[in-house]
Parts: C-alpha cells; sequence; structure tokens
C-alpha cells in the first residue's frame, strides 16, 4: 500500500468518524481534500495514460499546501471584504487539512534552516550569495525542508532567503 493510499485511507476513516459525530464542517472538509486527492490522481493518471497512477506523498502533500494556500488567499479577500464569518470557515478548514500535513515550521526554525542552507551554498559557490542567487538559495533551501520532512509557508521562506541575503 502506498503512502498516498494511507493517506487516503486515513481520511476515509476521519470522514465517517465525522459524520458518527455529527460534524458538517468538518465532513465537509474532508470530503473536499478526498475530492482533491482524487482529482489529482485522476490528473496523473491522465497525463501519464496509466491505468493505475497513486500519488506519492510528496505530490499528496502538494495538493493539500495548494488548498491551504488557496484558503489564505480566501481569508485575506473576506476579511477585507468584510465577511468575518467566511474567513473563521476558511480558517477552520485551514485547521482541518494542516492534520494531514508534517508539522510546518515557525519563522525562527525557517531562518535557521535558511542560515544553515545558505552557509551550505557559499562553501559550494565559493562566495557569499547575494541577490542575484535568489533562485539557487531558494532551491536550495527547498531542498532541505523537504530532507528535513518539515514544510514552511512559501512567502515566509522567501521572506527569509531574502532577508538573509541582505545582510
Amino acid at each position: 500500500m502506498s503512502e498516498s493510499a494511507t493517506l487516503e485511507a486515513q481520511i476515509s476513516k476521519q470522514i465517517v468518524t465525522a459524520m458518527k459525530a455529527h460534524d458538517a464542517e468538518r465532513t465537509g472538509t474532508l470530503r473536499m481534500v478526498k475530492s482533491a486527492l482524487m482529482n489529482k490522481a485522476i490528473e496523473k493518471r491522465g497525463a501519464q495514460k496509466q491505468i493505475d497512477a497513486t500519488l506519492t506523498q510528496a505530490e499528496s502533500e502538494q495538493v493539500l499546501a495548494t488548498m491551504i494556500k488557496q484558503r489564505r488567499d480566501s481569508i485575506e479577500q473576506f476579511t477585507k471584504g468584510g465577511r468575518p464569518e467566511l474567513a473563521a470557515k476558511e480558517q477552520a478548514e485551514i485547521l482541518v487539512i494542516e492534520e494531514f500535513l508534517p508539522k510546518a515550521l515557525d519563522a525562527a526554525g525557517v531562518a535557521q534552516l535558511v542560515s544553515e542552507a545558505l552557509s551550505e551554498l557559499e562553501g559550494a559557490l565559493g562566495h557569499k550569495p547575494t541577490q542575484k542567487d535568489m533562485g539557487t538559495a531558494m532551491k536550495a533551501v527547498q531542498a532541505r525542508l523537504q530532507a528535513a520532512g518539515v514544510r514552511a509557508e512559501g512567502r515566509l521562506v522567501s521572506e527569509a532567503v531574502k532577508k538573509h541575503l541582505a545582510s
């Protein structure tokens, strides 16, 4: 059984539990997550022309991270539009989705990881990375994040890299 199949099984169990508890919001969010994962698997199957195309753990996490980013954007729009009840609903959905992702690093953890990755990059480049090396630096940091098995919001990582390169 693949890791994503395990994730889908875990989500299915959570849906049953939420339905038994009569938790409509959680049930709806979990169904939405399951649908997004299924849609991505179907898209992958079509692109690769395979009968059975299961998602890898990284692909599943990417789908969930995208869903969280969409909700954060919606929260921003709802807050600007004076709709706090809709922003609260989106925030509740984020909390449910985050249950299935690895723990996200906070700003201090991201800064530490960026510092380590850029020190390593400095040794590889032979000079201190500058703003021109932003793309290379971001790739190094993303690789370090993936190797550590943690996740961080892209905007937070980008800001930390820019800050470190500017200093």
